[in-house]
């Protein structure tokens, strides 16, 4: 057996010949260039800052400040009946039973008069809910206003002189900073884990379908319950509201996520004072500045930015003078590298507000002003809960619509709306109260509050719907 191994070897050498010339001269030296290696041989605190034994004096006020959130809500489901009882008596109606649902989250008291932020997914289709204190004092709680779009919910209970955090500028949040995660995993109990700033920024998670997602991303442990909950830095101060995680196993694998103090407190103040979220509209399409795209665009190498594919007539952008092909740089004097930065920044200005941008336009950077517009966040819907589209000749066709008719066609009307006995799927709007409308904007000038009647066509007839618009 050596002697097959030693034979395999010499076959192996002797089939890489090794020549003469290009062995090195017996005695010329070997030139190795040595890598210049960066050293700090100083200690860790260099003999100036104290060694941090205990975060205890730092998370002791948090503690406080942070509630949980009990929530009840009545599920009612739809049961078809047992085929073999259908046997022997014909046809059974399906049967209707409810179930009651409860839910566990956190909270954090932002004001002493009981103001308090948590997520919007705790709070959703609760009909009760319930504030646990630290101190083991509950409270009913109220809603005061959600946000899906951001998940973030504002309830209030009855209380006076509550503890509350300090908010500190979650944009000045910088990854490896230490934070905590506070809040009540699994019903445990108040709990505090301990992690850094992992990422920030973090967009297109897929945590919010169409929403204004950019999250914090901690290895502070984040489990079920902490949702709502807070996340602070090493001074206490409230950086964030922990949210989501990523998990292959429903638990803390180190990547969880919180909305930011800062995207928070905007909502916050619009909940608060109206109970919904304003926000503002640009009235742009846009996509993200590729590497590839900048010497097409006229800008330097490495340049981030976003650019403009298309502008909506008769929006702020296009009163401003905003073309396809602008890249905008900053907005009110804040970097943009994303479409997903430039959506959230628009969303987090008041309609009304004037912004001003800096465009680059075939290279040349300029300064661009707009007073932005109230953003619909249902933009087709008419009344409550229908939504329409303009007729167009596909429609027309599909439907059979005779040449003679124009309108508004019905493209969906929710279960829930108020007039899902009087409007249905695919019937055109022809008239309201005998006037034309061909326009979104000119059916929801005529439908003011009353009594109205709709014309409308539907399988082959033209008839009357009698609506009242409160």
């Amino acid at each position: 057996m050596k002697s097959k191994l030693f034979s395999g070897i010499v076959a192996l050498l002797a089939a890489f010949p090794i020549s003469a010339a290009t062995l090195p001269a017996k005695d010329a030296p070997v030139v190795v260039k040595k890598p210049v290696l960066r050293v700090d041989a100083s200690p860790l605190t260099d003999g100036k800052s104290p060694m941090i034994g205990s975060y205890a004096d730092v998370v002791e006020p948090v503690q406080r400040a942070v509630v949980s959130v009990y929530s009840k809500k009545t599920v009612r489901e739809r049961v078809s009946a047992n085929p073999f009882m259908q046997q022997f008596f014909g046809n059974i109606p399906d049967q209707e039973r409810e179930r009651k649902e409860e839910g566990l989250g956190s909270g954090v008291i932002i004001s002493p008069d009981g103001y308090i932020l948590t997520n919007n997914h705790v709070v959703e289709g609760a009909d009760e809910l319930k504030v646990g204190l630290p101190d083991e004092r509950e409270f009913i709680a109220k809603v005061i206003g959600t946000d899906p779009k951001t998940d973030i919910a504002v309830i209030k209970i009855e209380a006076d002189n509550l503890p509350t955090l300090v908010l500190a500028d979650s944009d000045k949040l910088r990854v490896g900073d230490v934070v905590f995660a506070v809040g009540n995993p699994l019903g445990v109990g108040q709990t505090v884990t301990m992690g850094i700033v992992s990422a920030k920024g973090r967009t297109q998670l897929g945590l919010l379908e169409g929403g204004y997602e950019s999250f914090i991303q901690t290895d502070a442990a984040i489990n079920l319950g902490n949702s709502g909950g807070a996340l602070v830095d090493a001074k206490g101060r409230l950086v964030g509201i922990n949210s989501a995680i990523i998990s292959t196993s429903r638990g803390s694998i180190g990547l969880g996520f919180a909305i930011p103090i800062n995207l928070a407190s905007s909502v916050l103040q619009s909940l608060i004072a109206t109970g919904t979220v304003s926000r503002g509209f640009l009235g742009v399409s846009a996509q993200t500045v590729t590497s590839e795209d900048t010497a097409s665009l006229g800008l330097p190498k490495g340049a981030r930015g976003v650019m403009l594919t298309d502008v909506t007539p008769d929006s702020p952008a296009s009163k401003a003078g905003m073309q396809r092909g602008d890249v905008i740089l900053e907005y009110n004097d804040r970097s943009v590298t994303s479409w997903e930065d430039l959506r959230l920044l628009i969303a987090e200005t008041v309609p009304g507000a004037k912004v001003t941008m800096k465009v680059s336009r075939n290279g040349k950077v300029m300064a661009v002003s707009a007073s932005l517009d109230k953003f619909d966040e249902k933009p087709d819907e008419l009344l409550a809960g229908v939504d329409v589209t303009p007729l167009t000749d596909d429609l027309r066709m599909r439907l059979h619509i005779p040449g003679r008719f124009d309108g508004l066609v019905i493209k969906g009307v929710a279960k829930d709306s108020p007039y899902a006995d009087s409007l249905v799927p695919d019937c055109l709007i022809v008239q309201i109260d005998r006037e034309y409308v061909t326009s979104l904007a000119a059916a929801k000038t005529a439908l003011g509050p009353g009594r109205h009647l709709l014309y409308v066509y539907y399988r082959g007839a033209l008839r009357v719907a009698r609506i009242e618009v409160k």
